[in-house]
């Protein structure tokens, strides 16, 4: 994707033309792919052509990623290991007015990357942050996942690698009702955690997110019972980069007739002509009868009483 007549540069430069100020002493904080380099924004590449440094968790990833765009920037290293440290020298070039562009790895920074600390740092010395939204894979893989049973979600991220810690985690997280909860894993211990999913929670779904936009991409839904097997089915499918989505828990809720006749009629009119989740929430409010159970009869009445 080397840029060698800025033609990108060009483009992004006329999408950014609506108005869009990029004050100077300003920290850019710029989501950047997760595996397709095709998922860069116009306006991220507009605003690296405007910075004057690039702080990044890995130089080598920031330099590669300026070269592909035909740019040329000083590149700052702030990590996990020195973010404080490298903090310092990004608020430097602020204070002499100077526009930095911070970048992870991969994704959106401080989402189980650095970015945090610098964003604090620089909040505390008095400069502004100014977000460029773009890749996630948490988001990514939420948007595939499908869980119709969830009101919100979590984002966990990696579990503790002990594991006693690990289960106890887990555990807690799988407690959690009417919410999707996102999990980061490593290849090496993918094998681990999915046995462990089995183990805590058989029939929970989960959706398995594998190198997410990348040439072998696979997303792949189902009961935790099942994934160990299909785990092993295939080699290929413990290598990579992994995102986790565990489905929300739909819990085991008193009986259907426990529900007072007037809540039973108007979650009966309002799942008739809403979403089932927005038929819940109404039904609650108008009525007062627990979330839970309305939820349970509305997925009895949305099938048709066929459980």
């Amino acid at each position: 994707m080397a840029v060698s007549d800025q033609s990108l540069l060009r483009q992004a430069a006329a999408a950014a033309a609506g108005g869009q100020q990029y004050p100077a002493a300003t920290l850019y904080l710029v989501a950047t792919p997760i595996g397709n380099l095709a998922d860069l924004s116009l306006r991220a590449i507009h605003l690296l052509g405007l910075v004057d440094a690039l702080a990044c968790e890995d130089t080598r990833q920031g330099g590669s990623l300026l070269r592909h765009l035909g740019l040329h920037k000083p590149l700052i290293a702030v990590h996990q290991h020195n973010e404080r440290e490298g903090s310092a020298g990004v608020v430097a070039r602020l204070a002499a007015g100077e526009r930095v562009a911070y970048a992870s790895d991969a994704g959106t920074p401080a989402i189980s990357d650095p970015g945090a600390v610098l964003v604090q740092e620089v909040v505390a010395a008095g400069y502004r942050v100014l977000p460029l939204p773009g890749p996630s894979s948490a988001a990514t893989a939420l948007s595939v996942a499908g869980d119709t049973a969830a009101t919100s979600f979590a984002f966990v991220g990696f579990l503790p690698t002990k594991a006693g810690e690990r289960r106890t985690v887990l555990q807690a997280v799988l407690a959690v009702e009417g919410q999707s909860q996102v999990l980061f894993e490593a290849p090496h211990r993918i094998e681990d955690l999915i046995a462990l999913l089995a183990d805590l929670a058989p029939a929970r779904r989960v959706t398995v997110g594998r190198e997410l936009t990348k040439q072998f991409e696979t997303v792949h839904t189902a009961e935790a019972a099942t994934l160990p097997a299909w785990l092993a089915a295939d080699a290929q499918r413990q290598r990579g980069e992994f995102v986790l989505v565990l489905h929300a828990a739909t819990p085991l809720a008193a009986a259907d007739d426990d529900l007072p006749a007037e809540a039973l009629r108007v979650l009966a009119l309002l799942v008739a002509e809403l979403p089932l989740k927005q038929a819940v929430a109404l039904a609650a409010q108008i009525t007062g009868a627990p979330r839970n159970q309305l939820y349970n009869a509305g997925l009895k009445l949305k099938r048709g009483g066929d459980e």
